[in-house]
């Protein structure tokens, strides 16, 4: 097979952002823009990836960090596309075979595509085959000029003729170059044009001239080359993202109540049978079991959630795991490292954080349940508080078995209720409750007979 290498363009700055942040790391749909151009080359299995910087460079390396087998070249300054794709040289010495030129906020190319792509420039021998589309409005792209049916050169729009605007027909900016004679025809390019930049359709010239083989394919589906240069694009790219994953999932067996408001990370899995109400978001690395319910509003982030659990509406999870039918929520928050076992129930305006809740165990609402490991069959009540932090260290707080915790209780940590043991509500824990004791941590009452109405006298 011929070596395949790719290229990705990545140091324009997005001036229509209005943004700090270089162009392609802006996220769409759970990923910055250049990581789903690179999702899209891994799965035509390169032989080299490089990553051409400019604007932002260190953030760029910095975000693709966890990817060791990229290689970068800076373009410093930015003249144009050609000169962007010269700078790759060096990365490429000694290489031979095919480089593809991807654009770092083009996200929505199939792998299919990039693979026929490929398989009709490596087939007919060419010296460069280009990407084109057919628009019903072509403004701005660059336009393809034909001779007996062949591409003959590439206009740019600010180029162009009136009657050169007139063709519909776009280059995508994607291309396949033969990669022998392609740093030499680059080092050819000039720049005497609208912009003074290098404009790498240029090649197609070139390559006529010199009698180079010029290939085109035409995408079926313009949407594949839907570019980002605004924030209004962003968005497009985005949903367009979107729909394409949940088609995904309701193909595999989710049901999704309204797609359009299911915000569904590309990284998230969901089993079947499984039904997600509308505004729902699930991000990262969040994993969903069969025949569970995601109520409206709920955000799940980095999670796992077995089966038959059901999420009630707007609680957030993150960094969590959940067991097989478990009740969560309405309105609760489950904080980072906390585990809820089998059938346990936290719910309304309850929040969790690093802790364990038992098989069976309930907090129906409005308690706080922070650094604390909690048994079985426990049940907690309205207004209960694990006070895990005194103003310097955390300390945990262990409920046992079978215990009741009352109503509007303070467990202060360090402190552990023992197995079946009852708290009475209202009480401030302060030591280690006995298994099957009843603990009583309040003043007494008292009552001043007579005491309101002499008070009003």
């Amino acid at each position: 097979m011929t070596p395949l290498h790719l290229v990705v363009l990545a140091a324009g700055k997005g001036t229509r952002m209005k943004s700090g942040l270089p162009k392609v790391l802006h996220p769409a749909a759970g990923l910055p823009l250049i990581e789903h151009v690179l999702r899209i080359a891994d799965q035509v299995s390169p032989s080299s990836v490089v990553i051409v910087v400019g604007h932002g460079a260190d953030a760029v390396r910095s975000a693709l960090q966890f990817r060791p087998d990229l290689r970068f070249a800076l373009q410093e300054p930015q003249l144009g596309t050609g000169h962007a794709l010269l700078q790759a040289e060096l990365a490429l010495t000694g290489a031979a075979g095919t480089v593809v030129l991807l654009s770092g906020d083009v996200p929505l190319l199939r792998p299919a595509t990039l693979r026929r792509l490929v398989d009709c420039h490596v087939a007919t021998g060419a010296a460069a085959t280009v990407l084109t589309a057919i628009l019903d409005d072509p403004s701005g792209y660059g336009r393809i000029e034909r001779q007996d049916g062949r591409i003959a050169a590439i206009v740019e729009h600010r180029d162009a003729s009136p009657d050169q605007r007139a063709i519909r027909e776009i280059n995508s900016g994607i291309y396949a170059f033969d990669i022998a004679p392609l740093f030499d025809a680059l080092r050819r390019i000039g720049s005497a044009n609208a912009q003074g930049e290098y404009y790498l359709p240029d090649l197609v010239r070139i390559y006529r001239d010199r009698g180079l083989p010029v290939e085109t394919v035409t995408l079926d589906d313009p949407v594949e080359i839907l570019g980002v240069n605004s924030r209004k694009e962003l968005a497009q790219v985005a949903q367009a993202l979107r729909a394409a994953r949940n088609d995904e999932l309701m193909a595999s067996g989710v049901t999704l109540v309204d797609p359009a408001t299911a915000y569904i990370g590309p990284d998230v899995t969901i089993g079947p049978d499984t039904v997600v109400h509308p505004n729902v978001y699930l991000e990262g690395r969040t994993r969903i079991g069969a025949r569970c319910e995601i109520q409206c509003g709920v955000r799940i982030v980095d999670s796992t959630v077995a089966d038959d659990v059901l999420v009630n509406s707007y609680s957030v999870i993150t960094d969590s795991s959940i067991e097989r039918g478990a009740n969560i929520g309405p309105f609760a928050h489950v904080r980072p490292q906390s585990h809820i076992e089998e059938d346990a129930h936290v719910g309304a305006f309850v929040e969790l954080k690093k802790t364990r809740m038992g098989r069976g165990s309930k907090a129906g609402h409005l308690a706080y349940l922070g650094d604390a490991t909690i048994g079985a069959n426990v049940n907690v009540g309205a207004g209960a508080i694990t006070v895990n932090y005194d103003g310097r260290t955390k300390s945990r707080t262990t409920i046992e078995d079978d215990a009741f915790i009352g109503s509007d209780s303070q467990l202060i940590a360090p402190v552990t209720i023992g197995k079946g043991a009852y708290v009475a509500a209202g009480s401030s824990i302060t030591e280690n409750v006995p298994p099957g004791a009843l603990a009583i941590g309040r003043g007494r009452q008292a009552n001043k007979e007579g005491w309101v109405e002499k008070n009003r006298k």
